[in-house]
């Protein structure tokens, strides 16, 4: 259950992070005030999942070592760096590749300490 939440968690991250670059990309197609900026629907979206991710992130701390599961978020690299390639259409790099697959390699190596 413990890792479900975790998994939550860094999906939650990354879809934040997925609203927050919708939300200035749709920013730059029109002229917005401060107000309209901060009531935009996917700046909301974006608080609303990290907000929930945090919530999560409570209770995955009262379970797990804080030392085993904050390296685990590093997985929201990954999913950012794969989201950011195939849905925003940037350019990822053989090294950014090397670094991505020694993250998952490190979270794996870690995942079997519990």
């Amino acid at each position: 259950m413990t890792f479900v939440l975790l998994a939550c968690v860094c999906l939650l991250t990354c879809m934040g992070q997925v609203a927050q670059k919708f939300a200035v990309e749709s920013w730059r197609h029109g002229d917005f005030s401060l107000l309209a900026k901060l009531f935009s629907p996917w700046l909301i979206t974006a608080l609303a999942c990290l907000g929930g991710g945090l919530l999560l992130w409570l209770l995955v701390l009262q379970r797990l070592q804080v030392g085993l599961a904050y390296p685990m978020l590093s997985l929201n690299f990954v999913l950012v760096t794969l989201v950011a390639h195939y849905l925003f259409r940037e350019a990822v790099d053989r090294r950014h590749w090397f670094g991505v697959a020694l993250i998952v390699a490190g979270v794996a190596l870690l995942g079997t300490q519990s």
